[in-house]
């Protein structure tokens, strides 16, 4: 079994900022990659910022220059910084892993989501 822990999300003004943390504990050989992705209400779940385990970033067009991801390896943990925050930057984020779990397999696992909130 694999858990991933998501913390960080709240309600902030906007141009406030927040930072999103992901651990991921279990059943772990190792991490590929991790990312968040966001839903709001009636729309798609989209990638916001992925990080691979070198550390090469992708990223949603509409946060780059205003969001950071970062990981640290030893902990399987992922990070997401946002800064200057926008009404339209609210929605459920997502914890995503691409690993090798012990069962042998390469899976995407989830975390339980966490709600950020954007107030104008």
């Amino acid at each position: 079994q694999v858990q991933l822990v998501e913390s960080g999300g709240g309600l902030v003004q906007a141009g406030g900022s927040l930072r999103l943390s992901c651990a991921a504990s279990g059943s772990i050989v190792s991490i590929n990659a991790m990312g968040w992705y966001r839903q709001a209400p009636g729309k798609q779940r989209d990638l916001v910022a992925r990080i691979t385990r070198r550390g090469s970033t992708n990223y949603l067009d509409s946060v780059k220059g205003r969001f950071t991801i970062s990981r640290d390896n030893a902990k399987n943990t992922v990070y997401l910084q946002m800064n200057s925050l926008k009404p339209e930057d609210t929605a459920v984020y997502y914890c995503n892993a691409d690993l090798y779990d012990r069962a042998g397999g390469n899976h995407d696992y989830w975390g339980q989501g966490t709600q950020v909130t954007v107030s104008s």
